[in-house]
């Protein structure tokens, strides 16, 4: 793995930079969009279908090895010559994180002192570092994030320590253990607390690790207290490295991690969009850059997002988003769509995750045309300010173009 930062904006921490990977056809672009997925392909997107989306900021998936603990043992994938042969995707590139926000959360309590505890559909699931990376080395992902002990908002300021202490000693242990190769990538934790978060942060950039994963978010914190959280953390680690986080998917909160000096995320929130049967309707960049100036996107999108379920679209022929270049948006209308989900046919999520995935990894490529142009902190409140007028005047026309 190579990492290069290539821009930053004029003013604050946002940054956009250059990820080299083995497998990818070419370099991505950051900040960037890890696509979720379970047991390594998207929830609902067929490998067939995957080259439909933009390249190459689409080859960069995240895989949750718990998600493993079902089906297949480690040692046959090891044999099959890892997930990109078994899957079939050489030109695709893994990063291994042993999280999954909807129903695998860590033990938060401070009984387990030998190794993660997590919540899984075969129950509560016991990974020591030696087994862990047992896993890693079996499916050989390009990129894998250390063990990491993440506690919610609200827990003692005594257990938040600990979940450091516990998080930097499976650090060591899992770079003791490591002979599978991949970029090794240090956990960072600390909860609420500032200071136990600079802690975590001084003791895993000292490390001998390719990049960050800065966890522990999405677990209780409030918007307003998550950017102090995270520039405690980014002023500390050093910038020729590539910073992840876990648990930002809201475009605001998107916005936050970038404004912080955040390089890649990894979310789930095209995944519970696409459950819903939800589809993005905002402009990508909530305002299209010309010169230094800014314009309304996207004409005739009517909210940031719509249910396609609803019997509003029983009838309409056009596609979820003008102009959008989406495989969804260029075949096919909301009518068929809401046909579709009406009937329970699961063909409905795979058009809806095609379009709101290919539209989010829109939102991220203006997200990074606007630190390029040295204007991300006005691309930011614009499209703050769009999102809040549509949250105050939900029946606005469509050619008021809300973000």
């Amino acid at each position: 793995m190579k990492f290069a930062v290539k821009a930053w904006n004029s003013s604050g921490k946002a940054r956009s930079g250059i990820l080299q990977l083995g497998n990818c056809p070419g370099p991505i672009e950051t900040p960037a969009l890890l696509l979720s997925t379970r047991k390594g392909l998207p929830h609902f997107i067929s490998p067939d279908l995957l080259p439909s989306l933009p390249s190459p900021d689409s080859h960069l998936l995240q895989v949750s090895p718990l998600h493993f603990s079902e089906g297949l043992y480690p040692k046959t994938i090891s044999s099959l010559g890892g997930l990109n042969q078994m899957l079939g995707l050489p030109d695709y590139a893994f990063a291994a994180v042993a999280r999954d926000s909807i129903q695998s959360l860590p033990e938060y309590n401070s009984t387990n002192k030998i190794g993660a505890s997590f919540e899984t559909r075969c129950g509560r699931l016991l990974i020591k570092p030696v087994d862990y990376v047992e896993m890693i080395s079996c499916m050989r992902p390009n990129i894998w994030a250390t063990l990491a002990d993440e506690v919610p908002a609200w827990v003692s300021e005594k257990r938040n320590k600990t979940s450091v202490d516990r998080t930097v000693r499976w650090l060591d242990e899992c770079i003791a253990l490591n002979s599978a190769g991949g970029a090794v990538i240090g956990s960072i934790v600390g909860g609420s607390n500032v200071e136990e978060r600079e802690r975590c942060a001084q003791e895993v950039s000292q490390r001998s690790v390719s990049g960050y994963l800065i966890g522990g978010f999405g677990l209780g914190e409030s918007m307003e207290e998550r950017p102090a959280l995270l520039n405690a953390v980014t002023d500390i680690l050093q910038e020729e490295k590539p910073r992840f986080v876990c648990g930002l998917g809201l475009p605001e909160e998107v916005l936050q991690g970038v404004a912080a000096g955040i390089d890649l995320f990894d979310s789930e929130y095209v995944y519970h969009l696409t459950l819903g049967g939800i589809a993005l309707t905002f402009p990508p960049g909530g305002v299209e850059i010309s010169g230094s100036e800014f314009h309304p996107g996207y004409m005739g999108s009517e909210q940031t997002k719509i249910n396609l379920k609803a019997t509003i679209y029983r009838k309409d022929t056009s596609p979820i988003v003008k102009n959008c270049g989406c495989y969804t948006c260029q075949n096919h209308t909301k009518a068929y769509i809401n046909h579709l989900l009406n009937v329970h046919e699961m063909l409905a999520q795979i058009l809806l995750e095609i379009h709101n995935t290919h539209h989010y990894l829109q939102f991220f490529r203006s997200i990074r045309e606007a630190i390029k142009a040295g204007e991300f902190e006005k691309f930011r409140q614009r499209f703050i300010e769009r999102r809040r007028e549509c949250d105050d005047h939900p029946d606005v026309a469509a050619a008021a173009v809300c973000a």
